[in-house]
This record gives C-alpha cells, sequence and structure tokens, in this order.
C-alpha cells in the first residue's frame, strides 16, 4: 500500500481484515505512525459496533506492517495499491518506481477517482498489468470499488483485481476508462447542480440535502458528502471533467469560492456546514 493518508489506511484496513499481508508505505514516519494509530482505532470501533470480534481485529493489526522505504514496501509483493494525492505527476512518479521494483506479474492498481488510468499505465514499461481500483470512503465500511481498465490492461490483471477486492470484502464493477468513471462523474454531477442551486437561493444548503434524502432515497445529501468527500476534491474532479467533457461539468462559482476559502469539508472544520476544530 503506497500512501497512508485517508484512503491508504482505509483501504490497508480493508486488506488486512481480508486476510492479506499488508505492508503501508509512505514518506512520512510520522504519517505511518498515524496510520497505524487510526487503523488501531477503528478496528476496535469494529469491534465495539460487533462488526468483527476482538480475535479478528488483533489478527488484522499482525499482519499490518510498515515500510519506510519503497524499496522495503515492495519487496516480495503480490499485489500493488497506489493512493498517494490526485497529482498526475507524483503518481506517474511513483508507477515509474514500482513497475522497476515489481516483478512483471504483479498488479500495479492506482485508487485515482478521476485521473487517466492510462497516463498513469504510460510511467510503465508493463501497462498491461496496470488497473484502476477506485475505493470509497470510509473504505472499511464503503462495499464498491470501481474497477477501472485501460486499453492496454490485460484480462489476467482484471481477474486478479476482482479476486482481492472480493477477498477484502468489496463488489466490483468493470468500466472501461472515461473521465470521472462511473460514480465520479455522477456524483459531480449532483453535488455541482445541488451548489448552483444553493447559489440561486432555490432552498436552504439543509433542504436541499433532505430532499435529496427522504425525497430520491440517498443516504446522504450532497452537502454532506461532499464535506465528507472534501470541497477541493469535489472541484479538482469537476475541474478535469470540465476540461475532458465540456461546459456542463463546469464548477459553480460558489463552490470555487469556499475552497478558495479554505471552507474544504470535514477535514477543516468547515465546508457547507460548521464542524468546529478538525481536530
Amino acid at each position: 500500500m503506497v500512501g497512508s493518508g485517508l484512503m491508504g489506511r482505509g483501504i490497508a484496513h480493508a486488506a488486512a481484515t481480508g486476510g492479506f499481508a499488508t505492508v503501508i508505505h509512505d514518506v512520512s514516519p510520522e504519517a505511518l505512525d498515524l496510520a497505524r494509530a487510526r487503523i488501531r482505532k477503528d478496528l476496535d470501533d469494529g469491534v465495539g459496533r460487533g462488526k468483527l470480534s476482538r480475535e479478528e481485529a488483533d489478527a488484522a493489526l499482525s499482519r499490518i506492517r510498515t515500510a519506510p522505504s519503497l524499496e522495503e514496501a515492495a519487496e516480495g509483493t503480490d499485489f500493488a495499491i497506489e493512493a498517494v494525492p490526485e497529482q498526475m505527476e507524483l503518481k506517474t512518479r511513483v508507477f515509474g518506481r514500482l513497475d522497476a521494483l515489481c516483478p512483471p506479474a504483479v498488479v500495479l492498481a492506482t485508487n485515482t477517482s478521476a485521473l487517466a488510468v492510462s497516463e498513469i499505465a504510460a510511467a510503465a514499461e508493463h501497462p498491461e498489468r496496470v488497473i484502476g481500483m477506485h475505493f470509497f470512503n470510509p473504505v472499511p465500511k464503503m462495499k464498491l470499488v470501481e474497477v477501472v481498465r485501460t486499453a492496454d490492461t490485460g484480462p489476467r490483471t482484471v481477474t486478479t483485481t476482482r479476486q482481492v477486492a472480493a477477498r477484502m470484502g468489496k463488489e466490483t464493477v468493470l468500466v472501461n476508462e472515461s473521465p470521472g468513471f462511473v460514480t465520479s462523474r455522477i456524483n459531480a454531477s449532483i453535488g455541482n447542480e445541488a451548489f448552483l442551486m444553493l447559489e440561486q437561493g432555490v432552498a436552504s444548503a439543509e433542504d436541499i440535502d433532505k430532499a435529496v434524502k427522504l425525497g430520491l432515497n440517498h443516504p446522504m445529501g450532497p452537502f454532506e458528502l461532499v464535506d465528507l468527500v472534501g470541497l477541493d476534491t469535489r472541484l479538482a474532479v469537476l475541474r478535469r471533467l470540465h476540461e475532458k467533457l465540456g461546459e456542463k461539468y463546469r464548477p459553480a462559482a460558489l463552490l470555487e469560492r469556499y475552497v478558495a476559502e479554505g471552507r474544504l469539508g470535514r477535514k477543516a472544520g468547515r465546508g457547507v456546514y460548521d464542524y468546529g476544530d478538525p481536530t
């Protein structure tokens, strides 16, 4: 597991509870320590909710180790997943190194929500083993993984990736590479329309969320969801969709303003709603 942020540690959690020996790499030793502590807390919470036994939680934690170098993390690996920040230059750099370090049979998966998997794969000498695995936050609770194949992705890579996801307790959908895949494209459209309605004074944020939850049976309203995902993350997705697919995906001015003001969602203590001190 390359990257120990919110998504990286969530994927590592799912892998370990699925029975995989899991190695997490991050350039920051402090981030690795925090990731292990948060995974321990999340496992303890799972025990408290009756989702797994104390023995299962302890066994999962025992399967996780951290590695300060990518070389150490890659040694002996059978399947690699990258979850570094959504920056193409960073992801291609990571994949170039993974491709050099891992034998050709090792699948290299990127957890991107909107970047072109084929562009990431171009950094690898063996693009047939590169695939997208779009997990959802919070990873231990969310059931879906979008498996995104490029024109070069090999059938063995697809089969292995779906098997790995299933062992993690996930359902998969197979998506041919396209901007935003399935879920990011739909979610971005719904969320952007919600911001446009809020701009226009159609209804309050609370009432828009309530209407979507009770009228359309969504588990979360669009503003609750964007505060969880991060307004900066949503804005980045919309900007990419706007660039690739045209005007219908132009980000709402209100979303742009909130991000410029640092209203990034729960992680910042304030997004569409106020949450207080994020710590």
